[in-house]
């Protein structure tokens, strides 16, 4: 018996396991852009022939890309160009010309932007935006709880249904719960045509559990819409005295921006049901609005948009002549980020960070201190947001460009996820942004502070680093 199990792997384990490693190896070398990430893979393929291709099988191949490539060749609908407001003279003219180029979007304009802090301003709002639809409403979100707050506002998404509003809503198909969803069970036994984004229990599916759609988006009746990157649950509601408070920030557009988050959602939506929305109940006409701000939808994902928003980020620093104040609630960026902020320090520039004290995420808290030593050093100012975990996600640059919306400051956000974020060019708006920001900051963090950490937690913190990619 000994003997024809090793005849067995000698004649026919090996020679397959040779075979699957070089195969993998080819695929790996045509398809994967970062070095670092070809190496680590070809080096799991051959050490392990047959579990490493299995896994790069199942986690390494970007099919996402592939189905969305498919879907903007025909299936999706041309949108109408919104108007693009005159060239602006100043000196971020070539970050308006790069968001362009990088969104393929051109620039176009918002009004009525109300920032809405926590739940009990931001779920209100939207509850009511829905109570006045008469066309169309369409909702995607990472998380839709059905508890004290989502409830109430699946309650309006059944009622705008029920006297024949058009409604459409997208869940993430792990954010929302993977294996029960109870505000999915309920929109869809009340007749709502809703959908999980890349959701299926069947084990072919499965590559597709790391990507989520991260995106938060409400629009009603193509005209008033809402993003930023609040969830919707009782956590965000202190009035509801929730175990684990999450403070965040969301925001409330009017005017042709909104059809650009209109279309985004019709992008998703087409992706996951095939079903295309088009037409003026979903894209109607909308008028330039008087005094508009400059604004423009960047999104991003593994698909057709990889690394956009990463991109706009790092052409906005770069651009950067005076200030840079950042929040965000999990940071974990690449070095190509962590460079550009350091330089932008040593060349003058001021920059904030602020991150939480204690986020909802341990691992991601121990990582990002083993990640700020060279924001130090370069003379970035780090400040430590306290209790409660606040989760909003703010950028400002020279008191007039704004970046808001779903993307954390993570590899995960930036590769991973599907995100969306807006862009706007408004002193005003920037200057009550940079308040929120200057309102965060708590006690500063210090190069010092680091480095007289205990041994085992610096060490702790630079394991828990080796999962920046999918933390």
């Amino acid at each position: 018996m000994d003997g024809l199990i090793g005849l067995v792997e000698t004649e026919l384990l090996a020679p397959a396991g040779f075979l699957l490693a070089v195969a993998a190896s080819l695929h790996i070398l045509l398809n994967k852009r970062e070095a670092s990430a070809a190496i680590g893979w070809i080096g799991l393929v051959w050490l392990s022939p047959f579990l490493g291709t299995l896994l790069y099988f199942l986690l390494g191949i970007n099919r996402v890309r592939r189905k969305a490539r498919l879907l903007r060749e025909g299936a999706l609908p041309p949108l109408t160009e919104p108007p693009v407001p005159p060239a602006r003279d100043h000196h971020l003219a070539a970050l308006e010309c790069a968001g362009e180029r990088l969104s393929e979007r051109p620039l176009t304009l918002a009004c009525d932007i109300e920032p809405l802090p926590w739940g009990s301003a931001a779920y209100p709002a939207m509850i009511a935006a829905i109570g006045r639809a008469r066309r169309s409403v369409a909702l995607a979100t990472y998380i839709l709880r059905d508890d004290a707050a989502g409830g109430k506002l699946i309650d309006a998404l059944i009622a705008a249904h029920r006297r024949g509003v058009a409604v459409r809503v997208l869940l993430d198909g792990i954010g929302s719960g993977y294996f029960v969803s109870r505000a999915y069970r309920r929109l869809r036994r009340a007749g709502i045509a809703v959908a999980r984004f890349l959701h299926s229990p069947l084990p072919w599916r499965m590559p597709f559990l790391n990507l989520r759609n991260h995106k938060k988006i409400l629009i009603v009746d193509g005209t008033e819409g809402f993003t930023g990157g609040m969830n919707i649950g009782a956590e965000n509601v202190p009035e509801l005295k929730p175990r684990f408070l999450v403070r965040d920030l969301h925001f409330r557009l009017a005017g042709p921006v909104v059809g650009e988050l209109a279309a985004a959602f019709a992008e998703d939506w087409t992706f996951t049901t095939g079903e295309v929305l088009a037409g003026p109940l979903w894209f109607p006409e909308i008028p330039a609005p008087e005094g508009g701000v400059p604004a423009r939808v960047i999104t991003s994902g593994p698909d057709e948009d990889l690394e956009r928003i990463e991109l706009m980020v790092l052409q906005a620093i770069t651009c950067a002549e005076r200030r840079i104040a950042i929040a965000t609630p999990y940071f974990l960026p690449d070095e190509r980020l962590i460079t550009a902020l350091a330089l932008a320090a040593l060349r003058g520039i001021e920059v904030d960070l602020v991150i939480p004290e204690t986020s909802n995420h341990r691992l991601v808290d121990w990582a990002s201190r083993a990640h700020l030593d060279p924001l130090l050093a370069a003379g970035c100012r780090v400040w430590l947001n306290g209790p409660p975990f606040d989760h909003s996600k703010i950028m400002v640059v020279d008191g007039l460009w704004c970046f808001i919306g779903s993307a954390n400051w993570d590899m995960r956000s930036f590769r991973l996820n599907f995100e969306l974020n807006v862009e706007l060019y408004d002193p005003g708006l920037a200057a009550r942004l940079e308040a929120e920001i200057a309102a965060r900051k708590g006690a500063a963090l210090t190069a010092e502070a680091l480095a007289a950490l205990p041994y085992w937690v610096r060490l702790r913190n630079a394991a828990a680093r080796l999962g920046l990619p999918y933390l």
